[in-house]
């Protein structure tokens, strides 16, 4: 019967109800557009990291991590392998040749980061392949490199030309070779573009004079929620001349970041969350002076006053839900086609290429924070009702009557 009553006050007064109806959907698709796009940024952030180069586990030579020493190699490559190929989530694994050079051309010269790959294994640990935009990946060739867009602008070349590229050696000596350059990538990072090279494995074991060794494992799982206790297992399995990293590891100041954004999201939900408690406290203290005479009539009978108040919160517990549900689905009809084809910051693509970003920005609600929001806005409007529902019992039924 309650219920029934204060469905019925809602549409006493449409124009109010309807205002208060809307400031709770808009402030829910307000919420969940902005989660989806910080989300959506954040989750490519970490995607672009671990698919360009990261992977989701990485295994080196103790301390390798923190000093990228040439003669820092992997201690036995093949117990190493024999224990990632063991693992039931593996989905690849690529072995890499890493060390500090110099990369020079006809006309200019830039540090890097010189990758030894086997083309084949990488392609499936990376997504380098799929973002070359000139020539090819590599091959066959012992002499072929790829290199990013940002690095062959700064050393004016281009696909065919030659270039040299040169490293210390474990014994101090400078190894160099000539290089053929097969392609040019762009991903979705300037920073990685200016910085990383790939060439063939074994040329760069050849280079380097390090026989058959390397520096890194990289491997992907086929579910990276998996990566901390596959990297647990393989630390059992392998001594302390290892060193196993996951992509936690390895990017821990992007996942502080992420962290910060779940912090961020419940400041942002607090703030629209208080101007809804103080929109829903107006808008019912208006209904109660309104029905001051009603009120004063339903005590005179007998009403006991927890039912008045009961329906007063009723009331904003209504128009709370009513508009949460209407807002979700707003919010998730704007989603949809946004996660299909995101939204277009080429404006922006400058500063999004320098944190890592693509210029397109595809939303990914979290739907934690989702769930958080639905159960969140009606306890909130609870909350905007008591007051007012408190006023309405404080009445005196004699002077309520009276009440003009």
């Amino acid at each position: 019967m309650l219920a029934k009553i204060a469905w019925r006050n809602i549409w006493r007064n449409k124009r109010r109800s309807t205002i208060v109806l809307l400031s709770v959907v808009v402030g829910v698709v307000a919420l969940i557009f902005t989660d989806g796009l910080t989300n959506g940024m954040i989750r490519q952030m970490l995607f672009n990291q671990i698919s360009s180069n990261i992977a989701h586990i990485q295994i080196h030579g103790d301390g390798f991590s923190g000093n990228k020493a040439v003669q820092n190699l992997i201690p036995d490559k093949d117990r190493a392998l024999n224990t990632v190929k063991d693992i039931p989530e593996l989905k690849a694994y690529s072995q890499r040749v890493v060390a500090f050079g110099l990369l020079s051309s006809a006309t200019n010269s830039s540090g890097v980061y010189i990758n030894g790959i086997n083309p084949e294994d990488e392609a499936e640990v990376s997504i380098i392949e799929e973002l070359i935009i000139k020539g090819n990946f590599l091959d066959e060739g012992e002499r072929e490199i790829v290199l990013g867009q940002k690095l062959a602008e700064k050393l004016d070349v281009g696909v065919g030309d030659k270039i040299v590229a040169m490293s210390n050696t474990p014994d101090g000596n400078i190894g160099s070779e000539l290089f053929r350059i097969k392609g040019i990538f762009e991903t979705f990072s300037s920073d990685f573009d200016k910085s990383y090279v790939y060439i063939p494995l074994k040329t760069s074991q050849r280079m380097l004079d390090i026989g058959d060794n390397i520096h890194e494992i990289a491997i992907v799982l086929n579910k990276y929620q998996a990566s901390e206790s596959v990297k647990s297992r393989i630390k059992d399995q392998l001594p302390d001349s290892y060193e196993v990293l996951s992509y936690q590891d390895v990017l821990p100041l992007l996942l502080l970041q992420m962290d910060m954004y779940k912090e961020s999201m419940m400041i942002i939900n607090l703030i629209i969350g208080l101007a809804l408690v103080f929109g829903i406290i107006n808008s019912m203290l208006m209904a109660v002076f309104e029905r001051i005479n009603e009120f004063g009539v339903l005590m005179s009978i007998g009403m006991k006053n927890y039912k008045i108040f009961m329906m007063v919160v009723l009331e904003a517990l209504f128009i709370g839900m009513i508009g949460t549900i209407a807002g979700t689905i707003f919010g998730l009809l704007i989603h949809i086609p946004l996660s299909i084809y995101g939204v277009d910051f080429s404006i922006f693509s400058e500063s999004l290429s320098s944190l890592g970003v693509g210029s397109v920005i595809y939303s990914d609600i979290s739907f934690s924070n989702l769930f958080s929001l639905i159960m969140l806005i009606p306890f909130i409007s609870i909350i905007g009702a008591v007051y007012p529902a408190y006023k309405a019992i404080k009445l005196e039924p004699v002077y309520a009557v009276r009440y003009v």
